[in-house]
This record gives C-alpha cells, structure tokens and sequence, in this order.
C-alpha cells in the first residue's frame, strides 16, 4: 500500500476513530521520514520492531508469538501484497 493508497483507504473507512487517528500518525511519520532520506525497507523493520516490541511489552512473548504464528502463511497467500505481479 502506498502512502496516498493508505490515507485515502483511511479517509473512505467507516473503522474505529482511534485506529484511524494511530493510522495517521504513522503514515504522517512515515511521509516525513521518506521525505529525510529514510529507506523505506528501513522504516519498515523499524516499525516491525517498535510494534512488536510493544506488543511483547503488554502482552508478553507467548501471546505475541502466538498471534504472529499465523503471518507466514499469510504473507504467502499474499495478504499484504499491494502490487501483484502476472506470472
């Protein structure tokens, strides 16, 4: 997802307010890091680690690691793929 794909999905979604206002701070964040030079592969296993870290922090190793047990499978079956290549 792109950042403008993003906000526009954040603008036209009927979700909680509080997701969206979280949403908005990392995307804003994450504009303004691009914007100084920052790769976005970096920002993203930053935020992969800031996430979990915090994740781990509150609800401990096992719970985390049990609700990401399931990302393998689906990063495969291309849950998070914005760009799809044909093959």
């Amino acid at each position: 997802m792109t950042l403008r794909t993003a906000k526009r999905s954040l603008q036209s979604s009927a979700g909680d307010a509080q997701k969206q206002a979280a949403l908005r701070y990392i995307l804003d964040a994450w504009e303004e890091a691009l914007h100084d030079g920052i790769e976005p592969e970096m920002l993203a296993n930053a935020a992969l680690y800031a996430a979990l870290a915090d994740l781990v922090d509150v609800y401990g190793e096992d719970a985390v690691a049990k609700m990401t047990s399931g990302l393998s499978r689906r990063i495969q079956h291309g849950e998070f793929t914005l760009r799809r290549t044909a093959q």
